[in-house]
């Protein structure tokens, strides 16, 4: 992929639009994401924007821009990660900056109440989308390790009633050990 002005700019512009056409943060954006730069630019593999998106959702910060800068940097370096940064951020800063000098206007009407409900449901029905799409991928690989702790963290938080901080500790340590261990299997075959 040739890396010239016309790249950046498409780079800058689709994680713009997706950012300013995408209600509910990161969880709706991923599979934005994915359609765009797996399924119609063919900039990254299927894989890639799994492990992307895994990454997102575990590092601090919001998704939507953790996932944009991971992109933006796997396929341009540091400036496709600040140019990603900027498409992401600027869109809901602006319309952020108009929206708060019409918040006393806006606060009391019921549409806008209504409005914002219906986009409660829409988030709903993307998040489930992700999670969904995201878990069948993990099934489809066949690895048991993943498909273990994806049931065995759910159950512990949905049934026992763990604190999700507790999981995400365990979770990175289960990573790290595996990494590690296919890390030394694959050094001492060659």
């Amino acid at each position: 992929m040739k890396k010239d002005a016309r790249f950046y700019g498409k780079l800058f512009l689709s994680t713009f639009t997706l950012s300013a056409f995408t209600f509910g943060g990161g969880y709706v954006m991923i599979p934005l994401m994915q359609r765009k730069f797996v399924d119609q630019y063919g900039w990254l593999e299927k894989e890639e924007m799994l492990d992307i998106a895994a990454i997102a959702q575990s590092s601090p910060g919001a998704i939507a821009v953790n996932a944009s800068i991971l992109i933006g940097y796997r396929l341009a370096g540091l400036p496709g990660a600040l140019l990603t940064i900027l498409g992401t951020v600027l869109p809901p800063l602006l319309l952020l900056s108009v929206l708060s000098y019409f918040y006393i206007a806006f606060q009391n009407s019921g549409a806008v109440r209504a409005a914002l409900w219906g986009m409660q449901v829409a988030v709903g029905a993307l998040i489930a989308d992700v999670v969904l799409s995201m878990g069948m991928e993990i099934f489809r690989r066949k690895i048991i390790l993943p498909i273990l702790v994806m049931l065995l963290s759910f159950a512990a938080v949905c049934v026992f009633g763990v604190n999700v901080m507790l999981i995400i500790l365990i979770c990175g340590a289960i990573g790290a050990l595996t990494a590690l261990y296919q890390q030394r299997k694959g050094g001492e075959s060659r």
